[in-house]
C-alpha cells in the first residue's frame, strides 16, 4: 500500500575525515539521515519528503540537489534569503564520534515559521518523523506551532514518530529541555529514545522507569535503544527485546540511531511487525557503523 513519510528537521553540511588529513564534504542531520535510510527500504510507491528550510545560496542549492538525488522530495524545503545551512565537523577517536558545530544562521531554525505550509505538509503525510534536535533549534513560539500540528496529526490517526535525541548543548535551559521533550513525546504515537539519554537527562534509574514515563504520556509504541544491549519494544500490551547485531569493527558510530530508525520505520510501514522491524534495523545499524560518515551507500547495506 502506497504512503508518504515526512521527516522534519535540519540537514547540515557535514565535514568528515578523509585520506591525507583532508576533509570530505557531505550533507547530513538526524532526521534527514532517518529519511535517507527509510528511502532505501520503502517501496517505490512510497514517497519520502523532507521538511526544512535552507538558504538561497550555492551551498543550499547543492544541498537541495543532494537530497533530491537520493530520492527524497524537496518541495517542502523552504528557501530563506540571508540564511544558510548549518555546518558540523566529525572528530573520531577509535570509532567514537564528537562534533564541532557552526549553525548560528541556520535557515532550519525558521522551518516552522509558516504554519500553513507546515500543516499542508503534515496533512499530506501518513508518517511524520521529528526529533529533540528539531525542537531544540526552534524558537519557543515555533515549537508550539509544530507541536500543535503534530497533536492534530495524532488525533487524525497518523503515525507520529519522535526520537528525543537529547543534545543538551543545543538547549539554553535544562528544565525547558525536559519539558519540551516531554511535550514532544506527548504528541507522538511512537517514541524511539536512547536509554543512555533518558538516564542521564531525566534521571531514570532503570529501563522500567523510561517505559513507564513515556507510557504515562499516552505513547502507544516505544522502541528503547540501548546500544550494544539491543532494543526493548513495547507496542500496546506486547513487549519484546531484540539484541544488537554483531559488529566486527566499529569505524564510525555516526548515524547508528538514525539508520536504525529509518530502517525500522520502513519495515514497520510495509510489514507491520515491530519485532521483525527491529531485528532488521539492528542489522542495518550494524552495517552503517562499519563505514565512515552518516550516509552509507545502499550496496554496503543489508538487502531489504
Amino acid at each position: 500500500m502506497a504512503g508518504r513519510l515526512l521527516s522534519i528537521g535540519e540537514c547540515m553540511v557535514e565535514l568528515m575525515q578523509a585520506e591525507g588529513g583532508l576533509m570530505r564534504k557531505s550533507f547530513a542531520g538526524d532526521t534527514f539521515n532517518t529519511a535517507y535510510y527509510a528511502r532505501q527500504y520503502l517501496p517505490a510507491d512510497w514517497h519520502v519528503d523532507y521538511f526544512s528550510a535552507i538558504g538561497v545560496d550555492r551551498i543550499s542549492e547543492e544541498m537541495r540537489a543532494f537530497i533530491a538525488g537520493h530520492g527524497i522530495g524537496t518541495e517542502t524545503i523552504a528557501g530563506i534569503e540571508g540564511r544558510s545551512p548549518g555546518l558540523y565537523m566529525i572528530h573520531l577517536d577509535k570509532g567514537e564520534r564528537s562534533f564541532s558545530y557552526w549553525r548560528s544562521v541556520s535557515a532550519a531554525k525558521l522551518l516552522a515559521r509558516d504554519g500553513d505550509r507546515l500543516r499542508a505538509a503534515i496533512e499530506a503525510s501518513d508518517i511524520i518523523v521529528f526529533s529533540g534536535i528539531t525542537l531544540a533549534i526552534l524558537p519557543a513560539e515555533d515549537v508550539e506551532t509544530l507541536l500543535a500540528e503534530l497533536r492534530r496529526a495524532k488525533a487524525a490517526g497518523k503515525r507520529v514518530v519522535f526520537d528525543p535525541n537529547i543534545r543538551p548543548r543545543l538547549w539554553d535551559d535544562a528544565d525547558y529541555m525536559r519539558t519540551t521533550i516531554t511535550e514532544g513525546a506527548r504528541t507522538a504515537t511512537l517514541v524511539m529514545p536512547s536509554l543512555d539519554d533518558e538516564t542521564t537527562h531525566f534521571g531514570d534509574t532503570t529501563l522500567e522507569d523510561t517505559i513507564a514515563r513515556y507510557r504515562a504520556l499516552g505513547v502507544d509504541g516505544l522502541v528503547v535503544k540501548d546500544g550494544s544491549k539491543g532494543a526493548t519494544l513495547v507496542f500496546g500490551d506486547t513487549r519484546s527485546h531484540v539484541p544488537s547485531a554483531e559488529v566486527k569493527t566499529i569505524v564510525d558510530t555516526t548515524s547508528a540511531g538514525d539508520s536504525f530508525n529509518g530502517a525500522f520505520l520502513a519495515h514497520l510501514a510495509t510489514e507491520n511487525n515491530p519485532e521483525a522491524a527491529a531485528r532488521f534495523a539492528a542489522d542495518v545499524a550494524a552495517a552503517v557503523i562499519q563505514h565512515h560518515g552518516a550516509l552509507v551507500s545502499k550496496d554496503k547495506l543489508p538487502k531489504g
